[in-house]
């Protein structure tokens, strides 16, 4: 035991001795090494610089690049979408497509974009339907997963292992029973209070389950920071779903702690699922270490919706891309704004494009509405999220604090033609560290019904004034400025 602790004692001491030469070998690896934006660059020199020791270990587990990494990308998909995006390219750049098309007239060149950079096939088929209210999302779909004939795929986030995924299970047990192959996809940070005991019991009913980027020893987790933040559903090719309910109880207003949640999730039907399929896969290959894209069944009975005729495209993005494709297609989105941009977030922290273009459109007399919480599940996050809002504020932005509950719908609505709702927040976190899936909408009468909800929130909603925001305390002050101080690595 004593020679134990000498060579304890001998380590801790090397490394204090030799403190000056692994702090300049960090920054080098930051500087250098990786492409980084520069206010993350300084915020952890100056960790490494104030607390040595413990900056080593947040770099450990915060600071890895996954950057050109690429871990998602098969040749099998590349091929299986490369005809479909060099057919639409072609009929982009000849003028062929949208001509005559009130929907995407004016946004040619935003498909343009997210075809290129995501692989993103615009599908014109597909009926869309709304929830706002966690308990009618669940019952319907507790209703389409009771009708699943061959497969179930989910992937969510979070779940909590409590009376609403209860419910979900009993379901999916029964499905399975019957002959539908069921595969259950979870993050394990969002996750890491469910016992892998529980896992084990799902696979004994014949529900498949995957862990993306398991924990260490299943207790050290090395990629702490980057989280599969994505939730998709999809049933037998028919119906998807897609938004920002994760599955536990304070979804459907059963914590006391948030009251009503207030979310937004998009139900699909049309070939528009097919995108959403294929991303699951990818992810549930991953981290199952499978090839599922070899079952033709998971690509067949695609049916195309008969009533809405929404044309829509899915775009997702990652740590591991080049690009941050959902952060562009909302910088896009903003700069082609003519009159109106509703904003919903639970968290707002934009890097510096998203947050100057916004302020440039609420100077140049486009209505900007911005609509966060009134109250932080994070509060690190909710302080610097204030600190943004305010200075929106005073560039002519309405912000408002949601009163009605938590507020944690995500996406943008731009003058009553496109949307573009999912799961990414607007933040740093969403836009570099998590993988994410939204869809992008080219639809007038679903973009305007989209913005009646927003609307209607507003009457649960408390305004954030010039004057109000300019009243604040030195409390107030000063938790803002700290957090937004740290707001790189939040």
């Amino acid at each position: 035991m004593d020679g134990i602790l000498e060579i304890i004692k001998q380590v801790l001491l090397f490394l204090f001795q030799h403190l000056f030469i692994w702090n300049m070998l960090f920054a080098v690896i930051i500087v250098f090494f990786e492409r980084r934006n520069p206010k993350s660059v300084w915020a952890w020199l100056l960790l490494l610089f104030f607390i040595p020791i413990l900056g080593f270990i947040l770099y450990l587990f915060l600071g890895q690049n996954m950057r050109k990494r690429r871990k998602f990308r098969l040749k099998e998909v590349e091929d299986h979408l490369n005809e479909a995006i060099r057919q639409q390219e072609h009929q982009l750049k000849m003028k062929e497509f949208g001509a005559q098309d009130e929907d995407i007239k004016g946004f040619t060149d935003l498909i343009m974009y997210n075809l290129e950079t995501s692989g993103a096939v615009l599908s014109d088929d597909n009926d869309i339907d709304f929830f706002v209210d966690g308990n009618e999302k669940f019952n319907a779909l507790l209703e389409d997963l009771k009708t699943a004939e061959h497969f179930i795929h989910i992937q969510y986030y979070i779940i909590r292992n409590d009376v609403l995924f209860d419910r979900i299970v009993k379901v999916l047990a029964e499905r399975a029973a019957a002959g539908v192959e069921v595969r259950v996809l979870f993050d394990a940070m969002g996750c890491r209070a469910v016992r892998h005991s529980y896992w084990r019991r799902l696979n004994g009913m014949g529900i498949q389950t995957a862990e993306f980027f398991p924990a260490l020893f299943r207790r050290f987790q090395l990629r702490i920071n980057y989280r599969n933040h994505r939730k998709i559903v999809v049933i037998d090719n028919k119906v998807a779903y897609v938004g920002g309910f994760n599955i536990g109880k304070e979804y459907i207003d059963l914590d006391e702690k948030f009251g009503h949640w207030r979310d937004t999730h998009l139900r699909i039907r049309g070939t528009g699922v097919s995108s959403l399929q294929l991303q699951f896969i990818l992810d549930w290959n991953y981290a199952a270490g499978q090839n599922i894209l070899q079952n033709e069944l998971l690509f067949e009975g695609f049916e195309p919706g008969i009533r809405d005729d929404c044309k829509l495209q899915m775009i997702s993005s990652g740590p591991d891309n080049t690009s941050e494709q959902i952060r562009d297609n909302f910088l896009r989105l903003i700069a082609k704004a003519e009159k109106t941009i509703y904003i919903q977030t639970p968290y707002f922290i934009p890097d510096e494009s998203i947050f100057n273009a916004l302020k440039i459109a609420a100077v140049s007399g486009i209505e900007v509405y911005l609509m966060i919480p009134c109250k932080p599940d994070h509060p690190f996050v909710y302080w610097a999220t204030y600190s943004y809002v305010g200075e929106l504020v005073m560039a002519g932005a309405r912000c408002y604090t949601y009163d009605n509950g938590f507020l944690h719908s995500k996406g943008m609505i731009v003058d009553g033609k496109v949307f573009c709702y999912g799961t990414a927040n607007m933040d740093i976190r969403s836009f570099a560290l998590n993988f994410e899936v939204n869809v992008v909408v080219y639809n007038r009468e679903k973009a305007q019904e989209l913005e009646r909800i927003f609307r209607e929130d507003l009457k649960y909603c408390t305004r954030i004034t010039r004057d109000k925001y300019a009243g604040r305390n030195l409390t107030l002050r000063f938790k803002e400025q700290v957090c937004r101080l740290l707001s790189p690595l939040l």
